[in-house]
């Protein structure tokens, strides 16, 4: 890993209306980690990750793309950038080797290389089969994957992956796992969103734990798990009881 972190979350703040989503939220992404972002519903994670990619604009504080400042020289940061956002719409008129040679060609590529790398993510990712059906015909499962192609096509030098892995089947995100492993191991950097606290456990070497727009916990996985499963561990840092009893009319009957 090197010294310059490979995205560097600098004090974003962003509100609507009255409501603070992110509250001076601060964090250095090592290169070459495989980093994973938790936190309850509303936390902040999406709205982080989108101010850090130059998806939205904040209200106060910048992120840098392996030093580069996303929002002051942003045709610059983007390039090393490869982003799935949540609730990505794409081009779905297109077939998938079509949508994702555009996401090539909109990125700087020749059409050769845009065409030769869309041929092989399609393969890739299960998505052959799919032929000429356009993309608005595709599953949620399989749009998923058709927008990962498109983070993917230009080889970037950073992967932000809001939900990667929702909507897709076993065998497939399999399959989207050996990719995002391959892409670290050659000294790539991930950073992933998830709700799944056992996958992001499994998969990533560092987390941080998001609550009411701040950072609560973050570092390497061991360090921030403190000899507990994630989960448990999670549930600790942003205050989660168990919730029992109540609904007593909710019971099977005969009525």
């Amino acid at each position: 890993m090197t010294d310059v972190p490979a995205l560097h979350l600098w004090g974003l703040t962003k509100r609507f209306d009255r409501k603070v989503a992110v509250d001076r939220l601060s964090l250095p992404i090592p290169a070459g980690s495989f980093y994973g972002i938790v936190g309850p519903n509303g936390a902040g994670k999406t709205t982080s990750l989108n101010m850090a990619t130059g998806l939205l604009r904040p209200d106060t504080g910048t992120a840098f793309v392996r030093g580069t400042d996303v929002w002051a020289h942003p045709s610059r940061a983007k390039p090393m950038l490869g982003v799935l956002p949540d609730g990505v719409r794409l081009f779905d008129r297109l077939t998938g080797p079509e949508l994702v040679t555009y996401a090539g060609l909109l990125r700087g590529m020749s059409t050769e290389q845009a065409r030769a790398h869309a041929a092989e993510l399609i393969e890739v990712l299960g998505l052959t089969e799919a032929g000429t059906a356009l993309v608005a015909d595709y599953s949620a499962g399989m749009t998923k994957k058709a927008a990962l192609a498109c983070a993917l096509v230009h080889a970037p030098r950073v992967l932000v992956l809001d939900e990667p892995f929702e909507s897709v089947d076993p065998v497939s995100a399999a399959g989207i796992r050996g990719i995002l492993e391959d892409f670290v191991s050659r000294g790539g950097t991930v950073v992933l969103s998830s709700h799944v606290m056992d996958l992001v456990q499994r998969l990533c070497s560092h987390v941080a734990v998001l609550a009411q727009g701040q950072v609560v916990a973050a570092g390497s996985m061991p360090e921030v798990r403190t000899g507990q499963d994630l989960e448990t561990r999670f549930a600790e840092l942003v205050g989660a009881g168990s919730v029992s009893g109540g609904l007593s009319w909710l019971r099977p009957s005969s009525g």
